[in-house]
């Protein structure tokens, strides 16, 4: 099996579309969460090589996830997936830590090219 991944976002039609994308191309999807809260506790129940991560989401924020997740592992790998492009968001969220940015609606072919890169 693949590196794992887990995906974070609170629309499951987001999950699902990211799920099939990676796992067409072996990635292992080792867990899901809808917020950033949950995210939290799935990354240090499932270690994963790699986290999608959403920016607008109930509970904790994709940004805020980013900064606990990165607080208990500083080395984790963060892609994060939004609808929102705007420069000051993308900005935030490489300050916060994440190592790329894939805008929705999103490519298949952008989704592996930024998780491939990003995983090195």
């Amino acid at each position: 099996m693949g590196k794992k991944v887990l995906i974070v976002d609170d629309a499951a039609f987001m999950r699902m579309m990211l799920k099939d994308i990676l796992q067409k191309n072996d990635y292992e999807i080792v867990g899901e969460a809808e917020n950033g809260k949950l995210a939290v506790a799935a990354y240090q129940k499932y270690q994963p090589d790699i986290v999608t991560m959403d920016i607008t989401m109930p509970e904790m924020n994709g940004i805020d996830a980013v900064k606990a997740i990165k607080t208990l592992d500083p080395g984790a790998k963060i892609v994060m997936v939004s609808a929102m492009g705007q420069q000051p968001m993308v900005i935030e969220a490489i300050q916060a830590g994440a190592n790329d940015f894939i805008v929705k609606p999103f490519q298949p072919e952008r989704v592996v090219e930024a998780i491939s890169k990003v995983l090195g």
